[in-house]
Formats: C-alpha cells, sequence, structure tokens
C-alpha cells in the first residue's frame, strides 16, 4: 500500500504529485505498466489514535481471548503483525504517547472485528462498546448475517422508506438502491412493533442502515432484480 499526501488547489480539487509514488511499485502491481493506473483511496484521520480505541480494542482481545484460551499477548503480537503485513511494514503502538493515527486505530480495530465474524467469536464485553454509528460495522454484521443488536443469526430488515410492501415480490426489487440492518427475528419483530427512531435509542444503533453491493446481497442470498447491474457490467466489458 502507498501512503502519498494529496495536496489541495485553491479550487478544493486534491492532487497527488507523481514524484511522490514509487513508479516501480506500480508497475510491478499494474501488469508492467503505468500509463493508465487505477487507485483505491481514502481520507485519513491524522489526530492522535484515542483513549477509546485503545479500550475498545483491548476488549475484543478479551473477548477472543475467553473464546479461544489463547493468551492476550500472543493475540496483540498477532493482529500487530498482520497490520504490519497489511500496510508493509508500519507498525502500531496503542501505548501512551504513540505517534499512531485514529484512521491506525481503527485498521488495527478493524482486524479484530474481522477475526470475530469469521470464526463466530461471541462480543461480550467488546460488544457494548462498538462503534455503531459507523457503517463499516453495520455492513460486516450484514456480510455475516449478524444481529447488529444481539450477535444472533439474522435475517435483512429494509429500513423504513426502504421498504418492499405488503405483498411485494421481493425478486423484482433493485434491493442495492434500499437501505438495510441485519437483525435476529427478535429483533426484527421489535422494529415492527414501535417507531424505528425509538428502536435505535434503546439499542443504540443507527437505524438509517447500510446499502449493499450486488456481489454482498447475492452472497448472503438476498434475491432481487439487479439487471441495471448486469447491463452495466456488459457495457464496461465491451467498452
Amino acid at each position: 500500500m502507498e501512503r502519498v499526501k494529496a495536496e489541495r488547489l485553491p479550487d478544493g480539487r486534491y492532487v497527488i504529485d507523481p514524484g511522490k509514488v514509487n513508479i516501480d511499485h506500480v508497475e510491478t502491481i499494474n501488469g508492467g505498466q503505468s500509463n493508465e493506473v487505477w487507485i483505491d483511496f481514502e481520507f485519513a484521520d491524522v489526530r492522535r489514535i484515542r483513549p477509546q480505541q485503545r479500550k475498545l480494542f483491548f476488549a475484543l482481545l478479551n473477548d477472543i481471548m475467553v473464546w479461544s484460551v489463547t493468551p492476550k499477548d500472543f493475540l496483540k503480537d498477532l493482529f500487530y503483525t498482520q497490520y504490519s503485513i497489511m500496510y508493509d511494514g508500519k507498525e502500531i503502538s496503542l501505548s501512551n504517547g504513540s505517534r499512531c493515527s485514529v484512521t491506525d486505530g481503527n485498521r488495527l480495530i478493524d482486524l479484530a472485528v474481522d477475526f470475530m465474524f469469521e470464526w463466530n467469536v461471541p462480543f461480550k464485553e467488546g460488544y457494548e462498546l462498538l462503534p455503531r454509528n459507523e457503517e463499516y460495522y453495520l455492513f460486516e454484521c450484514c456480510r455475516h448475517r449478524v444481529c447488529c443488536v444481539c450477535g444472533r443469526r439474522a435475517i435483512i430488515h429494509h429500513v423504513e422508506g426502504s421498504r418492499v410492501g405488503m405483498g411485494g415480490d421481493r425478486t423484482k426489487v433493485d434491493h442495492t438502491k434500499r437501505r438495510v440492518l441485519a437483525l435476529c427475528e427478535h429483533h426484527h419483530d421489535l422494529i415492527h412493533s414501535m417507531p424505528e427512531g425509538e428502536f435505535g435509542r434503546m439499542f443504540h444503533i443507527p437505524v438509517e442502515g447500510v446499502e449493499l453491493d450486488v456481489e454482498t446481497l447475492r452472497k448472503i442470498g438476498v434475491r432481487g432484480d439487479y439487471s441495471a447491474y448486469q447491463d452495466e457490467q456488459r457495457g464496461t466489458a465491451t467498452g
């Protein structure tokens, strides 16, 4: 992963100085050419890592430790090493005085959360601390069919304003245009019994939900009309 600073122009646009990009690296991962390159980018939060992030990470480690009967120090080193491998040897530290950023902390937490979803590790102490206002967490709950309130097996709930409607054929709907939450049957019934805003306040979750891409919807078994996406893919392939 290349980490390059973008400069802001007077008109509000951001540009990257090509001289700061490792062209050899770009050519290596791009089939030997650098004339046309596709990139992913994110806006980094460069503020110093927060105590809440430290508390959350070690709470999640405690959950994994209880589940796996593995020493916490071993698990910490495991995720620190994984972080370093993923981000080109960069070291991560959550200690007081660390110069790591909020973005660095979030990336480390994401590694622990991904592990817990992948291996069905129960969220206990750490669960109540999860940053539920972040779409990433809600997306992961949908992707793994885990209730965002209690962690049990979930169904996909269309939030208010995105519902299919009584008697509607869900297979005729483009679900990429609708916002959803992952809820177990109990909490799905409960959210239908009260205003969604009240449900969100009760369980401290954002009830606006998230949008899912076609690949994720198909993976979790949400059938719908995705012909527009298929037409777009065919156009890209022939163009």
